[in-house]
């Protein structure tokens, strides 16, 4: 009986701590942003944190996308580590010492719609990144890695929005597709921790981004295994397009306007 009373106690304190709107869309955008994920690799913030901070707020968005991924990626990470350029996944993490830190300073004190109109702007401008094919197509050097790893983290801390720089830089590089995946894996496994770390610090962590985690987390990991399952089943290019299209779907949800829309 104290057992059955525990759990009972322990998922009402879940259920006080969700909001009172807006979680279903919130849920359905976790489980689209697994999907763009475990298919093509990136997306996953740049699909859920604009819904996600229009329901709940960017302060509690970043945290619940940080502590989602870094979970359900941890198995990635050994043979990324084996496989991985060490040397320029340093230099990266090197940046991202100075960057996660200010983006997560502005995530804290940052005024709420100001920051959300901000997510808006970058997700919009890495759409365009992304959409455009752009790659850095020069061998990788120690100074550029480094300013690469500041902007990937500065737009990590803030919003968990550092994959597109980081991806750009590394995959029109010299190296493989085998080693820019294993980099690409290792390096957010890192920037993963010290935005933990800074997310700590900062206060971000609390019982209602743990419980939003707690129900969005099953979709998200859905998402995940659909994704890498229809990887192979389905055309790149035309995944890719529907990708960006919920991208820039996001991003136009996501803008303060459309709240009456959302809540």
């Amino acid at each position: 009986m104290a057992a059955g009373g525990t759990i009972a106690d322990a998922l009402a304190l879940v259920a006080a701590a969700l909001p009172q709107s807006g979680l279903p869309l919130l849920i359905a955008a976790g489980f689209v942003a697994g999907l763009a994920r475990g298919f093509s690799g990136f997306g996953a913030a740049l699909i859920f944190i604009p819904i996600a901070a229009a329901t709940v707020g960017p302060k509690a968005a970043s945290p619940v996308l940080l502590v989602m991924d870094f979970v359900m990626t941890a198995g990635m990470v050994p043979p990324a580590f084996r496989l991985a350029n060490r040397q320029e996944v340093g230099a990266m993490t090197l940046g991202a010492l100075i960057g996660v830190p200010l983006g997560t300073l502005a995530l804290a004190v940052a005024d709420p719609v100001a920051l959300r109109w901000a997510i808006t702007a970058v997700a919009a401008a890495l759409l365009v990144l992304l959409a455009s094919g752009w790659r850095y197509h020069g061998a990788p050097v120690r100074p550029l890695t480094v300013a690469v790893g500041w902007i990937a983290g500065l737009f990590s801390g803030a919003a968990q929005l550092g994959g597109p720089p980081v991806v750009a830089y590394w995959l029109g590089g010299q190296n493989g597709a085998v080693t820019v995946r294993a980099n690409v894996v290792l390096y957010f496994a890192l920037s993963s921790i010290l935005s933990g770390v800074s997310y700590l610090a900062g206060g971000l962590f609390s019982g209602p981004v743990f419980a939003l985690t707690l129900v969005a987390a099953p979709l998200y990991a859905a998402g995940l295994y659909a994704g890498s399952r229809l990887f192979g089943h389905a055309s790149d290019r035309t995944f890719r397009r529907i990708c960006l299209a919920l991208i820039a779907a996001s991003a136009v949800l996501g803008m303060p306007l459309l709240d009456p829309l959302l809540r």
